[in-house]
């Protein structure tokens, strides 16, 4: 005869919560964490000063012997745990955190390890429900749990989290402060809470249902109850048996389904359900008011606006190796006095990479970097008010403001588009693919990964992509269209301003249509840079006597401003990134978008 295979050992699941003063709560969860590994058990043990509250499975041996360790802890010798069994380990990994509630509520003065409401046993309430006594049975649960089932008859308190209950019970009818009123959950701990809450405001006759809707059906069974009861596990629901059923839940949504729910189109695991589904679109919109919403709270009020010790980087060039680190600083900080930088050596604000204090007459090489220390610095306004067009999990299109900063430099770290974009997407760290100047407005494209961001930096070294600007300029150009192909500096002036160098600047053109001709002297133009030099369009309308308006360094006649980056107060650079296509870079098909046109090119 065929030898029969053993049947799979069960896994033993616990879950267990004491409400009990508890400290020293790191030391804690170094020895639980460093127990559970030990004895392969998986799940999430929660600490905190009010108690704990643990969802355990593993080997019975191994779960009776955390169990007997918990309950030598003072305060948590009568923790009694809820007990089923499973083919398979629900949990993937071991997990001990300390919060500041075990089960979050958000309100002060609520405290089960003093007080809690009258409980009412199983046998007891199912004794009620048959007699038929007038009693309120309250499902504190949240709403997508109560889709699997709950007490037949039962008020839904009809809440998306257990912090939402406070508010839900003010819109309880006032009639039912004087009824009888049964509140139950999973396993209980949700009601040590929300009875006493209740009975706080002015419920006179509040029981919570021991042990939960868990502890029911192990002592009686489903009467009364209709359907699954929704664990926080991979089982997803357990039938009164307390049996593992066929209901899965949206990794989206948390939403319960139901086995034909699970073959509706719109479900696919890990994505959406018919509860949550979305069009692409929709998703984005959403997605989109979220980061709108988030970079609102961000720069209210500005981020570089609170006085902050900020550590400025200092490079040595290659045309300053085996100088004196004072000299290297006079080369490359040209507008600061000498006796000024002795002053900064002397009050210790320039560091070593350490941070450690150096000397001025020390001997440096190119390549090394040092720091310039700014202490107490506040950063210049800037019109933070960006506008995403487009966001999937590759790019981002949105509209700079300005006058904004793409990268921090010079007066600016924290209030700059970089900075801002970083906080919103940590953990991520987007990558801009190309710049626009501070004071451009208009279209920029944003890899979200670095991968991403080689992909469409590529097409903008090649003169792959499609960018079309807007310029408003002093004069009336005589053709309706003209081009500039003068080669421009590589070496930055005053203010990394650039200038055309027809014997060793490199090769750029770009393409211009006048779009209008305007009465005050102006004309409104569109330009087209076909290569990507700095400040391209700037330069190339200045050279060709077009200066832009309002353009704060390349001045009309030829001469070059003393303002680099804008204040708010001042009036506008008129240059916008108006419209830009490119290859997307996860479907290789063309993208375009197109922005607003700024009032002072409106009308078009």
């Amino acid at each position: 005869m065929p030898e029969t295979a053993p049947a799979p050992a069960a896994i033993t699941n616990i879950a267990a919560y004491q409400f009990a003063t508890l400290s020293d709560l790191k030391s804690l969860r170094e020895k639980l964490i460093a127990l559970c590994k030990g004895w392969d058990l998986k799940g999430t043990i929660l600490l905190s000063t009010e108690g704990i509250n643990l969802f355990i499975a593993g080997g019975q041996h191994e779960v009776d012997l955390l169990v007997s360790e918990l309950r030598a802890i003072p305060g948590l010798e009568k923790l009694t745990p809820k007990v089923s069994e499973s083919a398979e380990q629900p949990f993937r990994r071991m997990l001990v955190r300390i919060k500041k509630e075990i089960i979050a509520f958000g309100v002060e003065g609520i405290e089960p390890a003093k007080y809690t409401s009258p409980r009412i046993e199983a046998h007891t309430l199912k004794q009620w429900l048959d007699e038929g006594r007038p009693i309120t049975l309250l499902d504190t649960r949240n709403d997508y749990e109560v889709k699997l089932g709950t007490f037949k008859g039962a008020h839904i308190i009809g809440v998306n989290s257990f912090r939402d209950f406070p508010e839900a019970v003010s819109r309880l009818p006032e009639a039912l402060k004087q009824q009888p009123i049964v509140t139950f959950c999973t396993g209980g701990i949700r009601c040590e809470k929300a009875a006493p809450f209740m009975e706080r405001e002015g419920f006179e006759q509040v029981w919570q249902l021991e042990g939960g809707i868990l502890k029911y059906f192990e002592e009686v069974g489903g009467a009364h109850y209709d359907g699954e009861c929704f664990v926080f596990d991979q089982r997803v629901g357990v039938d009164p048996a307390l049996s593992e059923t066929e209901s899965t839940q949206c990794f989206m949504c948390q939403s319960p389904l139901s086995d034909a729910e699970q073959q509706d189109a719109r479900f696919v695991e890990h994505v959406s359900c018919p509860y949550c589904y979305k069009t692409t679109e929709q998703q984005m919109a959403e997605n989109i008011a979220a980061r709108h919403k988030t970079i609102r709270s961000l720069i209210t009020p500005l981020p570089g606006s609170a006085p902050y010790d900020h550590q400025q980087p200092l490079n040595v060039p290659r045309a300053c190796d085996g100088l004196t680190l004072l000299d290297t600083l006079i080369t490359i900080l040209p507008h600061v006095p000498r006796t000024e930088l002795l002053m900064r050596f002397e009050d210790q604000r320039i560091l070593n990479q350490d941070g450690q204090p150096v000397l001025p007459d020390m001997i440096v090489r190119a390549g090394e970097r040092y720091l310039r220390l700014i202490p107490a610095n506040v950063e210049p306004d800037v019109n933070a008010d960006i506008q995403i067009v487009h966001e999937d999990e590759a790019v981002l299109v949105l509209v700079k403001p300005a006058p904004l900063p793409m990268h921090a430099g010079g007066r600016f770290n924290r209030n700059t588009l970089q900075y801002i974009l970083h906080e919103v997407y940590e953990p991520q760290k987007p990558r801009a693919c190309h710049r626009l100047d501070a004071n451009t407005t208009g279209l920029v494209v944003v890899a979200r990964t670095r991968h991403f961001a080689g992909l469409v930096q590529k097409q903008f070294a090649s003169g792959a992509v499609e960018k079309i600007y807007l310029a408003k300029v002093q004069g009336h150009p005589p053709t309706d269209s003209f081009f500039s192909d003068a080669p421009i500096s590589d070496v930055p002036g005053a203010l990394g301003s650039r200038e055309v160098d027809e014997d060793n600047g490199r090769e750029a053109r770009t393409e211009f249509r006048v779009i209008r001709r305007d009465a005050d002297g102006t004309a409104l133009v569109e330009a087209r840079p076909l290569t990507g030099r700095t400040n391209q369009i700037r330069i190339h309308l200045w050279q060709l006597g077009f200066p832009i308006v309002g353009d704060p360094v390349y001045l009309p006649g030829g001469s070059v401003g003393d303002t680099q980056t804008l204040d708010l107060s001042a009036a506008p650079l008129c240059l916008h990134a108006w419209k830009l296509a490119f290859i997307h870079p996860l479907t290789q098909t063309r993208v375009s978008f197109e922005t607003d046109v700024p009032a002072w090119g409106c009308p078009l």
